[in-house]
């Protein structure tokens, strides 16, 4: 494995509780960690190490270094599906029956191409750890598209935390996905054990770990939520879905199961600081004290919710009270990018509207786009910058036109200036996978071919069967 001295960095950002933004300083990378943060005024140990051979050098002097953004809820498989004007000014359950239609063209090809988009566009924007909710397992396809997620994730070097999710309530009984878009309990049941056994790796560093994610509670039966988290607990792995979303959803629970959402989820297992939710956009302020007390942890996902109509989260409130909070950009086709840099451009704005301008300071804005997810998903040793950590850096170039005349705040002109813009290095486990801004082992042109050449015949598919068109 390659060691690294990024050397004279302009501003390093550490992330480490109680210590400041350091200037000129030097980062050691070694076999996969951040071995030595060398101060600025301390030449000799600077001397000292760039003695050392197989080392390669990485001028740091116009840029600000960040710990790798970690994205807690995704669909990588959505990324084929962005921008079709047929569901472009639905809601969410009205755009949800339109694509499910789409989704039912997904194969393994499908998977494969739609990963290395969704995990590439991540890591060019300084994402080094995502997680995954593939729940889409259409009857006629491989029962093993998940395996294919995560196979290609693991060639394209990222840290991974893919879910195995799931849906079993279809149309018929009273779901909302098409009946062959769901699977039996049973099956669901036996692939969360297989894909554990195959793929989760419990230790300190990781670069893969299993979660268990049914899709809704307007998608799965109830007696599957009780037994996946009974699974997830025994097996000693975490346990993620959709909650609070939207209004329908809601009102879905208290129709079907007389309960307001966290109430049924609780009553279920599913509370805990092994759990988390994507959005909670429409929790009470009893809901929020109930979250903070056990811990059960939120992503928040502010393009997707601002782009559906679905609603602002109240994260402010939440952080307040304690509860857990990561960033995440949700998938590709209610976000329609997978950009986490700009996710904490809207992070940072759309909370200062309806509360107050001092309701999300910048330094929040990072906590939940680091340390905050690196706390849901259980791996202390990533979100920060210190001896032993992981080597997972983001990297941006301050010296363009975007940032001239801010640099009164180096850390923070990311989330003021610019329009989320693209890593010049990222790095994960010590391995260069961004350099100058392009993707190390991908040909982006050829992958965007390759991927609208999939997502023309999914479409055709679908107008072609259904009479009805998208575009």
């Amino acid at each position: 494995m390659s060691h690294y001295l990024i050397r004279d960095i302009h501003t390093l950002v550490t992330m480490v509780d109680g210590e400041p933004d350091l200037r000129g300083a030097h980062l050691l990378i070694e076999d996969g960690r951040i071995s030595e943060i060398i101060p600025a005024d301390q030449s000799d140990r600077l001397n000292t190490r760039l003695k050392q051979e197989n080392l390669e050098i990485i001028d740091g002097s116009h840029c600000v270094v960040y710990p790798g953004f970690i994205n807690t809820h995704h669909h990588l498989y959505q990324t084929l599906t962005r921008n079709i004007p047929r569901v472009q000014n639905a809601k969410l359950f009205d755009w949800l029956i339109g694509l499910y239609e789409v989704w039912r063209e997904l194969r393994e090809e499908a998977v494969e191409v739609s990963t290395q988009v969704g995990v590439g566009e991540l890591l060019l924007y300084g994402c080094t750890t995502t997680t995954d909710h593939f729940y889409v397992f259409p009857n006629k396809a491989s029962a093993e598209l998940l395996d294919v997620e995560i196979e290609t994730a693991r060639k394209m070097g990222v840290r991974f935390h893919p879910t195995r999710g799931s849906m079993s309530r279809g149309k018929s009984e009273g779901g909302l996905p098409p009946d062959d878009l769901v699977q039996k309990p049973e099956a669901i049941l036996a692939d969360c054990e297989r894909v554990i056994d195959k793929y989760h790796d419990p230790a300190p560093h990781s670069m893969c770990r299993i979660i268990l994610a049914p899709c809704s509670p307007f998608s799965v039966t109830t007696e599957l939520l009780e037994e996946t988290i009974q699974v997830a607990r025994r097996r000693g792995v975490r346990c993620h879905t959709h909650l609070c979303e939207t209004l329908d959803e809601e009102k879905y629970c208290l129709e079907v199961y007389g309960k307001r959402p966290l109430d049924y989820m609780a009553e279920v297992g599913w509370i805990g600081d092994d759990v988390w939710f994507a959005h909670g956009i429409y929790f009470n302020e009893d809901e929020i004290r109930r979250l903070a007390d056990t811990r059960t942890g939120i992503a928040h996902c502010p393009s997707s919710n601002l782009r559906l109509g679905s609603g602002i989260a109240p994260i402010p409130a939440m952080r307040q009270a304690g509860v857990p909070v990561g960033l995440a950009v949700d998938g590709s086709a209610s976000n329609d990018s997978s950009n986490l840099a700009r996710e904490l451009q809207m992070a940072l704005l759309v909370h200062r509207v309806g509360t107050s301008v001092e309701s999300m300071p910048p330094r929040r804005v990072l906590e939940m786009a680091t340390t905050g997810g690196a706390a849901i998903l259980g791996q202390p040793e990533i979100g920060r910058i210190k001896p032993g950590a992981a080597a997972d850096l983001a990297m941006f170039r301050l010296d363009r036109i975007d940032y001239a005349g801010a640099m009164a705040d180096p850390a923070h002109a990311l989330l003021f200036c610019g329009a989320g813009p693209r890593a010049d290095l990222t790095m994960v486990n010590g391995r260069i996978l961004v350099r100058h801004g392009q993707l190390v082992d991908l040909d982006e042109q050829a992958l965007f071919h390759r991927a609208n050449e999939i997502a023309e015949r999914m479409l055709k598919a679908t107008e072609d069967k259904l009479g009805v068109k998208y575009r």
